[in-house]
C-alpha cells in the first residue's frame, strides 16, 4: 500500500461508495432539569447501517489537497481536506477507507497523519471533521488520533436525527 497526493483535474467528482456499519450511537438528549444535554454511547437493538455515495473534491471544497492510499493501481481509501482561511482551521473533508476488509489495517492511520502533516503546514490553529452519532467506529477513530467533540447538531440531516439516531458530531483537534 502506497500513500500518494491525488491529481486535482484526475480526481474531481470521481464517485466513491463506503458503508457504515455499527451496533451502537451516540445518544445527544436535552435534559431539562440542568438545561443542559446527556450524551452517552447506547447498544441499538438492531445494526444500524448506512451506505454512503460521495464524490471526490466537491466544488465546495476551497483549494483542497486529497491523498490516496494506493494497493497496485486500485485506489482503496482516500482522504482530502481544505484550510478554512475564515477561521484558521483546517477542515478534513472526507476520509474513507473503501472496503471493510481494508479497515482496521492502518490505512486509515496512514491516510490520517499525512493530511494532518498538511493540516500543520497550513498553519491551522486546529484540524476539524465531521462525523454522524451512529458511526462508532469512526468516532473511535478519531479519538484515537487526538481529536475530542467539540460540537454536535441534532437536526442538521433532518427533523428526525435523534430518532434516527443520525446527528452532526463536530470534533477538532488542537494543532
Amino acid at each position: 500500500m502506497i500513500i500518494k497526493e491525488l491529481d486535482y483535474n484526475e480526481y474531481k467528482g470521481k464517485k466513491y461508495q463506503a458503508e457504515i456499519l455499527s451496533d451502537r450511537y451516540l445518544s445527544i438528549e436535552t435534559e431539562e432539569e440542568s438545561e443542559g444535554f446527556d450524551i452517552k454511547w447506547v447498544m441499538s437493538s438492531e445494526p444500524l447501517r448506512m451506505t454512503i455515495n460521495e464524490d471526490l473534491l466537491s466544488d465546495w471544497l476551497d483549494e483542497p489537497v486529497a491523498y490516496g492510499a494506493f494497493e497496485g493501481e486500485k485506489l482503496i481509501g482516500m482522504v482530502e481536506g481544505f484550510l478554512e482561511k475564515w477561521n484558521n482551521r483546517f477542515r478534513i473533508a472526507n476520509i474513507c477507507v473503501f472496503d471493510n476488509e481494508n479497515r482496521r489495517c492502518g490505512i486509515g492511520t496512514e491516510l490520517m497523519n499525512t493530511i494532518l502533516k498538511d493540516a500543520v503546514k497550513s498553519g491551522a490553529r486546529m484540524a476539524v471533521l465531521e462525523t454522524q452519532t451512529f458511526n462508532f467506529k469512526a468516532i473511535s477513530f478519531y479519538k484515537k488520533h487526538g481529536f475530542e467533540l467539540i460540537g454536535f447538531d441534532r437536526y442538521a440531516y433532518s427533523n428526525t436525527g435523534p430518532e434516527e439516531h443520525n446527528m452532526r458530531v463536530e470534533m477538532g483537534k488542537k494543532l
